[in-house]
């Protein structure tokens, strides 16, 4: 279905990701799911092929391709039957290093992030009280004698056992003496083992999916103030080129999801016969597939539409949040008609669609939910006033 589309195909990059994604077959998630693992193997694999370093430049060892590429990445990962929840933040996390940090810190990190040396997987900003009203956050750093001493708590941080680094957004000025609310946090990098060992307590959270998350505990935490990154204060500003990278990214992801599960439950009803013909030759059957590979197709659409404004470097929060959200109904509706064509086959675990209907519902929440999206484009787009 890929290949019906006119742009955008980027074949060398997809031919690479499927070959070596078919080293790692439904057998490998599907056991990896079954034992709440991670998948060690398959992101190491990734990590030398340099795929999780394509946003890195090649001055610093990376590839130096645009969120287009990456995007493609990770789209093929999913399509392939894989889950790229489990390595994507090492694609968006280093944005705000890369484009914020200094050149000492760009020379410390990127080079080992890119050889896989270190791995930057996590960003600690969700709170338990605020969600996503960020800039109520309450974990504060307090600059003492050339370090800053971090106290708060974050929860829904993942994959902090499998990162050496988490980018962690904490307020710097209290909410009460900024101009502007969106003022006053400041962005640090975070040693994670030796955090451990300082302040930071880390608590698994057991989820729906089989996706590493956690809650964190900051108690009189020290920071070095070399790891503070760009300047005091602007570290909201500083992210957001990270989370509409993030975004994007994620579309992508629910667009291979799309494809994945269109591909299979076409598969399936072109087989499967009841009553003495194919179960895809009822109309019934057919159009709740149409539909939703037609939704697939228009969120791809958005998506290359928000890579190539991030590529060039323009405004795109709001092609970031829309592909977002067309990407991950379009995902959820391929899903359901999956599951609901193969019967109580899908729900087997053999059949691998339980297992990618539980991953990609997850997109409808996180990392924003589908209702903030709907008061961004109101308030941004169309000038209504502002809801909350």
């Amino acid at each position: 279905m890929i290949d019906k589309t006119l742009s955008h195909n980027h074949h060398e990059i997809r031919d690479a990701v499927r070959a070596l994604c078919a080293e790692f077959p439904d057998a490998y998630f599907r056991e990896i799911d079954a034992q709440r693992a991670y998948p060690e193997a398959f992101v190491d694999a990734l990590t030398r092929a340099g795929w999780l370093a394509a946003l890195i430049p090649q001055e610093y060892g990376g590839s130096g391709l645009g969120l287009t590429e990456a995007s493609v990445v990770m789209e093929e990962i999913n399509r392939c039957g894989g889950n790229a929840g489990a390595c994507h933040g090492q694609m968006y996390n280093m944005g705000t290093l890369l484009r914020h940090g200094s050149e000492a810190q760009k020379q410390k990190f990127l080079p080992r992030i890119a050889s896989g040396e270190w791995r930057l997987q996590s960003m600690g900003v969700t709170e338990p009280t605020t969600g996503t009203d960020t800039t109520k956050i309450k974990t504060t750093a307090v600059k003492k004698d050339g370090r800053y001493v971090v106290n708060g708590q974050k929860v829904w941080i993942s994959r902090v056992q499998h990162s050496d680094w988490m980018i962690l957004l904490a307020r710097t000025t209290p909410l009460a003496e900024v101009t502007k609310k969106s003022e006053g946090m400041s962005i640090f990098m975070v040693d994670l083992k030796e955090a451990q060992q300082r302040g930071l307590t880390v608590r698994p959270i057991a989820n729906m999916v089989n996706h590493e998350t956690n809650e964190l505990f900051f108690e009189n935490l020290e920071i070095p103030e070399e790891n503070l990154i760009g300047q005091e204060g602007q570290g909201f500003r500083y992210i957001l080129d990270g989370l509409n990278a993030e975004r994007t990214l994620i579309a992508a992801e629910c667009i291979g999801d799309g494809y994945w599960f269109i591909d299979r439950v076409t598969h399936y009803v072109r087989d499967r016969q009841v009553f003495g013909r194919p179960i895809g030759q009822n109309q019934g059957v057919q159009f709740p597939i149409a539909d939703a590979f037609i939704e697939v197709e228009a969120a791809n659409l958005m998506r290359w539409k928000a890579c190539e404004l991030f590529d060039a470097h323009q405004p795109m929060g709001t092609q970031a949040n829309m592909a977002k959200y067309l990407a991950a109904k379009a995902s959820w509706e391929a899903a359901n008609a999956c599951l609901q064509f193969h019967g109580g086959f899908g729900f087997a675990c053999e059949y691998d669609v339980e297992r990618k209907f539980r991953e990609t519902r997850l997109y409808q929440v996180a990392p924003i939910s589908t209702n903030l999206i709907y008061s961004y484009v109101a308030e941004h787009v169309l000038g209504l006033p502002r809801s909350f």
